[in-house]
């Protein structure tokens, strides 16, 4: 999970992450794919009992966080699955989705489409890993998964 950011238009105090990031942890948790979570902090320090790693390069962007968190996976590890901190309305479903259709299809990069758009997770293969832009998983070509049906994940700038 992206935790990193600056979140300067959200405001600092809590960050949005600190508020947001229980909601995504949820969702991860209620997920039947997800093997283990990792937190990818780098400006705020925020409280989890999920493992964290601190990245000190965040302000690079997204890329450097990802290429960080991908870091610190096992050898033996196949795919990540990513989502990002301030998508509080994440669907366990979604995160399913991508995962089976990864599984059966397979793909270096796959990733949930809301009304056609490519949104969050997304999932890549080990082989995608290396060609991380600094832009993040968006700089890469993806297979579209269908979650029309879902509420998509957010995209939380600014308090509501």
């Amino acid at each position: 999970m992206l935790a990193a950011g600056a979140s300067s238009r959200y405001g600092v105090s809590p960050p949005k992450q600190a508020v947001l990031l229980p909601n995504v942890l949820d969702a991860l948790r209620a997920s039947s794919s997800v093997d283990g979570i990792i937190v990818v902090l780098g400006a705020h320090d925020v409280a989890t009992d999920e493992r964290t790693v601190r990245c000190a390069d965040w302000e690079l962007g997204p890329g450097a966080s990802l290429r960080c968190g991908l870091a610190e996976l096992p050898d033996d590890t196949e795919a990540a699955l990513i989502v990002l901190a301030d998508g509080p309305d994440l669907d366990p479903r979604a995160v399913d989705r991508v995962v089976e259709s990864w599984r059966t299809d397979g793909g270096d990069a796959v990733a949930a489409a809301y009304g056609g758009q490519r949104l969050h997770p997304v999932l890549l293969g080990k082989a995608a890993w290396s060609t991380i832009p600094d832009e993040g998983a968006r700089g890469l070509d993806a297979r579209l998964v269908d979650c029309d049906d879902l509420t998509p994940p957010g995209d939380i700038d600014v308090r509501r």
